[in-house]
């Protein structure tokens, strides 16, 4: 046992740090909207950019030359984030008869719009998890300064907006990046198959499934940093002054009656 005058121990001054830090954090802030709705602004911000930045998909086409003793070759080709198609190369068979083959690059390049996308749901989480320490353990500081509130809603404004651009360019290079390859579009890149005993059939499909959520991810995230511009605005100073002017309205209404 220590003697009361006596400083705490090492192993003591950890587990009261910690009670220190947490027990500060008012965790009933999550079940309000403000702290709600960040949550789902930090969760919904990693499902964007991970379903977008770990896309991989591989499309495909076969190529039979024609004639008894030829082979048919197929051909796979690897593509996802950042979508640059052009640099990724594929072989063409030859079929005049040599063995040699003939290196073809995918057409498009789709990285802006996607990695504006990946970029901002980064920021996002970010900012969200920011803003859930602020909300939880310094809230007292944020209702007090008028500063926080202003600054929380023009940077909620941003977000929403950016959110909405992002998502709808990143639809629109998604569409593109699906017609870019597809297997017809594989094939018609191919002079080879333009022979006359040439057959080219399509082969593998791309699967878009994930590449198709981000995308619902990117419109969902809008939706919720929209809607959020409503519960940030009422803790500005602007709806505080809004609030007495109202009462003061009534107050006078039912004073001429």
């Amino acid at each position: 046992m220590s003697e009361p005058g006596a400083p705490p121990a090492a192993g003591d001054k950890a587990p009261r740090l910690q009670d220190r830090v947490l027990g500060g954090l008012r965790w009933g802030r999550l079940q309000e909207p403000l702290g709600f709705i960040k949550v789902l602004e930090w969760l919904f911000a990693i499902f964007a950019f991970g379903a977008c930045g770990s896309f991989s998909g591989e499309t495909g086409a076969t190529v039979n030359c024609g004639g008894e003793t030829r082979e048919m070759s197929a051909i796979s080709v690897q593509f996802g984030y950042p979508f640059r198609l052009y640099q990724i190369p594929f072989e063409m068979p030859d079929c005049e008869g040599q063995s040699e083959t003939h290196t073809l690059h995918l057409v498009g390049d789709f990285s802006a719009p996607a990695e504006f996308f990946v970029t901002l749901g980064v920021f996002s989480f970010l900012y969200a998890m920011a803003a859930l320490v602020l909300y939880l353990r310094f809230h007292s500081l944020y209702g007090e300064n008028k500063k926080l509130p202003f600054a929380d809603f023009c940077v909620t404004i941003c977000f929403a907006f950016f959110w909405l651009v992002a998502a709808a360019a990143w639809g629109k290079g998604l569409t593109d990046v699906k017609a870019a390859t597809r297997p017809a579009s594989l094939i018609a890149a191919m002079g080879v198959c333009q022979g006359q005993e040439v057959v080219c059939n399509a082969g593998t499909t791309p699967a878009m499934g994930l590449a198709n959520i981000s995308v619902l991810f990117g419109f969902i995230n809008f939706l919720l940093w929209a809607g959020n511009c409503w519960f940030v605005l009422k803790e500005t100073s602007w709806q505080a002054q809004a609030a007495p002017r109202d009462s003061a309205a009534e107050q006078g209404a039912i004073d001429k009656q």
